[in-house]
């Protein structure tokens, strides 16, 4: 007689899980928070799969579903990239609703900090190429991100970088000069138009953010790590790429709270100084040309990708491997 294979029989902590997505009681299986909500890490009952469920606040809505959250959803199911993480499904769980992502194990501010885990020049090439494609198709679908910074961005253990955190992003019009908010982008990652006002802005404001990450992945530390003012970031910014001048960006005096926060003095650049020795030429160059004061003149996601730090220079990316 054939033997029968014994029916799969699930943990009892399985079983017992009021969910499809088991969470460990408490606080065990929260990986994140943050003003949008906490975020669990969670495994699929059925298929052992892992994810990530992002709560939606609710409290405090009288209207109904957040509209932040509708815009979030609405982007995140239009797109699909290797480079952006991938939206699931939404689900409603008693009196609670979820976004439901695929579950990452790092995300880079937290692999930039450990310890013993080293990056080889190879390996830095490669998570900034990854940064830079998803920029690259978020800009060509017409949507801003918003806050891009290293806590925003997911590793996984095979070594592929998603953006993550949706939650300022937005279309955009990119031939129409439309006005948005200026409070977005957490302020170490900042542009200097957007903290002297600017509404009118364009895609170069993740261009800068993208450059600021990329000194981390070199450096590990923030380049400009202020005190949370829009006056003390520009100072961290003029002390290392000096005072802008209107030759270097014609429109500076238009800007909505230039009177405001006009520089007292006027310093020099340093960027060379801090930074030549700590990258290779050609990242120096790409680097350079990123952080220009005038937003025109700063190089698409699209350039950066052709820039020879890319495509000649030796080391070519290598993926990094847990």
């Amino acid at each position: 007689m054939k033997r029968l294979k014994p029916r799969p029989a699930l943990p009892d902590d399985l079983i017992a899980s009021e969910s499809v997505f088991f969470r460990k009681p408490g606080n065990e299986s929260v990986v994140g928070s943050g003003t949008y909500g906490k975020v669990f890490k969670g495994l699929n009952v059925y298929t052992k799969g892992l994810v990530a469920l992002k709560r939606i606040r609710m409290e405090g809505e009288r209207d109904g579903f957040p509209v932040t959250a509708v815009r979030e959803i609405k982007l995140l199911q239009s797109l699909r990239h290797t480079n952006i993480v991938n939206l699931q499904e939404v689900m409603v769980e008693k009196n609670d609703c979820f976004m439901v992502f695929e579950y990452l194990s790092h995300d880079l501010t937290g692999l930039l900090n450990h310890p013993s885990f080293t990056l080889d020049p190879a390996q830095k090439k490669h998570l900034a190429k990854q940064l830079f494609e998803g920029l690259d198709y978020l800009h060509e679908r017409g949507v801003l991100h918003r806050d891009i910074k290293a806590a925003n961005i997911l590793v996984s253990s095979e070594g592929i970088l998603k953006l993550a955190d949706f939650g300022l992003a937005r279309f955009y019009a990119k031939r129409h000069q439309l006005d948005y908010t200026n409070r977005v982008i957490t302020i170490w990652y900042r542009s200097p138009e957007l903290l002297l006002g600017e509404t009118k802005y364009t895609a170069a404001v993740d261009v800068w953010s993208a450059a600021c990450v990329m000194v981390e992945i070199f450096t590990r530390v923030a380049i400009f790590a202020g005190d949370g003012t829009e006056l003390s970031q520009l100072d961290k910014i003029y002390n290392i790429l000096g005072t802008p001048t209107r030759q270097e960006w014609p429109g500076i005096t238009d800007m909505a709270w230039f009177e405001l926060l006009r520089p007292t003095a006027k310093r020099k650049n340093v960027f060379a100084e801090k930074y030549k020795d700590k990258v290779s030429p050609a990242a120096f160059d790409l680097l350079e040309s990123m952080f220009c004061y005038d937003p025109a003149n700063r190089p698409t996601a699209a350039m950066v990708l052709q820039h020879p730090y890319f495509t000649t220079e030796e080391p070519l990316a290598t993926q990094a491997v847990e």
